[in-house]
């Protein structure tokens, strides 16, 4: 048996998120003393894929099929089913990204697996196979121990971190049976953002809520962001009102993530958008209402006025690089 892990690209490249899902799933290969195999899909160059090995993958199944440009949830499930089938597989990890939270579950039917989605450590080793993961939206862990003999995994990301564990892979091309009903709903075309850090990817995340009183305030939140290379969020509220755009609106019904560090800006703390940042390993929360529910769950806190306490933040920051 072994461990197989799907990295996801995007234009080609793969990002952070892959290869800490690979280093996860080597880990777990390690422990279960067996072998590491990695699938690509999508058009990824051979020197790309090359970079896996760093992380501990040794075999890696390249799959380039023209009807696979673009994600398509149902033919990918089908995909890496079939290519656990083929490396006989017992175990398939994925990165719990926006693409793997929809195809981790349907693997795991088609696998007839167990499935442990939002991950946060590598299996127990005393004779049980349970995995720790979030519950509640983030508001609680959760362990949960699978009991089949195929199991599907989601990894969080920033949960584990990318561990270094090189070896010279081999990369075959796999052509996997595409089915046409597989492909009944496609997508044509993706349409990305450009120049900025991805959310579900960052490891720095600077946020604003209404406390910036309007869109025109967010160029500090930007200067902020740029000084420290994170990515700018935004809370329900705020893109409702078309502030800024909903792609940055973080929380129970935008986007959930879980970077090293989270600092919230104006944002009073309401349960629906702590249950998308809970995940956060440090949160810093600068709201002038000492009372505001954020501070019961910040790693640091400032109490006061956020048109005060940024620009002397961003003015330490510049002093310290220059």
């Amino acid at each position: 048996m072994s461990v197989l892990v799907y990295v996801e690209q995007v234009d080609g490249k793969f990002k952070k998120s892959v290869f800490e899902a690979v280093s996860y799933a080597k880990a777990i290969a390690d422990n279960q003393h067996t072998n590491l195999t990695a699938i690509s899909i999508g058009n990824v160059a051979d020197s790309e894929l090359k970079e896996l090995g760093k992380y501990g993958a040794s075999k890696i199944l390249k799959v380039e099929a023209a009807q696979l440009k673009n994600f398509v949830n149902q033919a990918y499930a089908s995909v890496i089913t079939e290519a656990a089938q083929k490396e006989g597989a017992d175990i398939v990890v994925l990165s719990n990204s926006f693409s793997g939270k929809g195809l981790a579950p349907r693997v795991a039917v088609k696998l007839k697996a167990g499935l442990v989605d939002g991950a946060v450590e590598l299996p127990s080793s005393n004779g049980e196979f349970s995995v720790k993961k979030t519950a509640f939206s983030g508001k609680a862990f959760a362990v949960t121990t699978l009991t089949s003999a195929n199991k599907v995994i989601a990894l969080n990301p920033n949960a584990f971190g990318i561990k270094e564990n090189a070896v010279d892979p081999t990369i075959e091309t796999f052509s996997p049976e595409i089915k046409p009903t597989d492909l009944n709903t496609i997508i044509k075309e993706i349409v990305r953002a450009t120049n900025k850090v991805s959310l579900p990817d960052a490891e720095l995340v600077v946020s604003g809520g209404r406390g910036l009183k309007g869109p025109e305030n967010w160029g500090m939140i930007e200067e902020l962001a740029d000084l420290l290379g994170a990515a700018t969020a935004c809370s329900k509220p705020v893109s409702d009102a078309d502030w800024r755009p909903h792609s940055e609106h973080v929380g129970q019904t935008g986007i959930a993530i879980s970077p090293n560090l989270y600092i919230a800006i104006g944002i009073s703390g309401a349960i629906q958008h702590l249950a998308g940042v809970s995940s956060s390993k440090v949160i810093v929360v600068i709201n002038k209402d000492p009372e505001a529910p954020f501070f019961k769950v910040a790693d640091y806190g400032i109490v006061g006025d956020a048109f005060e306490v940024v620009p002397k933040i961003i003015a330490a920051l510049k002093a310290h690089k220059g």
